[in-house]
């Protein structure tokens, strides 16, 4: 059989545009940096209303799709029956989706919002609500109805029509015309690049993590790249590892895994810490997230001076989410035959939602309790550097070696999960 004409152009302009950007990243990291900062504040500057309008439009038409007319259409033909059960369903598109951003940002991003919020003082007990508000808002329902959006279209295209699982295919169903492919096939090009650069920046971070928790448990130096590039080997050795041996093997029981952990470390935290304290602060961040989600929505601050911080959190949050969408979407997709378009969005808006904002009022909530009740110094960590926030957290609390050793386990089994589905 030919190779098909389309994935070849598509190979030949996104490998060199790839290549091109690591080596400019290894050459000169700084340069790299520098120019991609300026271009990023550039489009943030200009389009910051574009960007928060488009992500609450996907919120809203999730909600249309799943709870309207076309809830009860299935995803494939009427006799299909979903590959896997539930859990390992919600567990992988879970560790698909943010697992390990999770694992990263679960105790720095509350902290960082506690101690400098966008408007009014840091530090005091309404700093302390705003923060998981902030928090629930940049990893809850809007992040994931760009998953939803993404991963509904592809299933949709790919399980009822038999079309192939490409960001431009809806295009090339839905239109006609001569300008239909050179549109599609630039849709296609983008999300081939935002798969490349989303898992770099994601193994970027994550191998920021290991190194600094190996150094802090294990006393490995933090300065050396040989370290890092070690890790960066190893976890290239088990993605494909795992990814080789298919959806059902390898990737199904790593998601298991991990969420397993996930939820011993949960549960772990939530029984050693002040329990009253975080049960208090989850079911309060529910009630002020509801409450604030219509106004947060379309909150751009034009009136203050709070644009560093939407651009910096905000906005390079709902960013971040459209990048990784082409990737999770495919997998979502590809995991999701035999479900209701209304099963669909419960499962993949309402849930990993709900999950994220236990998480941040358990994780977060410990922190923020440390600092207003307790000796204090985890919110001046996280703002020398973030990588340490979860580790100075765990210093804290009894066992700390273990709980340490199995966030660096989390963090690793969410990274190779995280791009076996990109691999796939």
């Amino acid at each position: 059989m030919s190779p098909d004409p389309k994935r070849i152009d598509l190979f030949t302009v996104s490998l060199p545009i790839c290549a091109a950007v690591a080596i400019w990243g290894v050459v000169s990291p700084d340069g790299l940096a520098s120019a991609a900062t300026a271009i990023t504040q550039a489009s943030f500057t200009a389009l910051d209303w574009f960007y928060v309008g488009t992500v609450t439009g996907l919120l809203i038409l999730c909600l249309w799709l799943g709870f309207g007319r076309y809830g009860n259409t299935k995803l494939g033909r009427p006799e299909d029956v979903p590959d896997f059960s539930t859990p390992s369903w919600l567990s992988m598109l879970f560790a698909a989706g943010m697992g390990v951003g999770l694992v990263f940002w679960g105790v720095a991003e509350p902290m960082s919002h506690f101690a400098s919020p966008p408007v009014g003082p840091g530090g005091d007990a309404e700093a302390a609500r705003r923060a998981l508000v902030f928090s629930g808002f940049h990893w809850g329902l809007h992040a994931w109805a760009v998953y939803c959006l993404g991963a509904l279209a592809l299933a949709y295209f790919g399980f009822r029509h038999g079309r192939p699982y490409l960001s431009g295919t809806p295009i090339r169903f839905a239109f006609r015309g001569r300008w239909v492919e050179p549109v599609a096939k630039s849709a296609d090009l983008i999300a081939v690049l935002a798969v490349a650069f989303g898992v770099a920046g994601s193994l970027g971070t994550g191998v920021m993590q290991l190194h600094t928790g190996l150094h802090l448990v294990f006393g490995v130096p933090l300065e050396s790249q040989l370290v890092a590039i070690a890790i960066l080997v190893v976890l290239v050795i088990c993605y494909t590892a795992s990814a080789s041996t298919g959806l059902d093997k390898g990737i199904q029981i790593l998601s298991n895994v991990n969420m397993a952990v996930a939820i011993l470390l949960l549960v772990f935290l939530l029984i050693v810490g002040p329990t009253s304290f975080l049960l208090s602060a989850f079911v309060t961040s529910i009630g002020d997230y509801v409450a604030a989600l219509p106004r947060l929505s379309l909150s751009l601050y034009p009136y203050s001076d709070a644009e560093g911080w939407l651009q910096s959190w905000t906005l390079t949050n709902f960013v971040w989410w459209i990048a990784w969408a082409p990737f999770v979407g495919v997998f979502v997709a590809r995991i999701s035959r035999g479900r209701t378009i209304r099963e669909f969005v419960l499962g993949v808006l309402f849930v990993p939602s709900l999950f994220s904002a236990i998480w941040f009022a358990v994780f977060g909530g410990t922190g923020m309790h440390e600092e207003i009740f307790g000796g204090g110094g985890i919110a001046a960590l996280v703002r020398e550097d973030v990588t340490v926030a979860l580790f100075a957290l765990f210093d804290r609390l009894p066992g700390a070696s273990i709980l340490s050793g199995l966030s660096l386990v989390l963090v690793f089994i969410f990274l190779v999960t995280s791009v076996d589905s990109a691999t796939f």
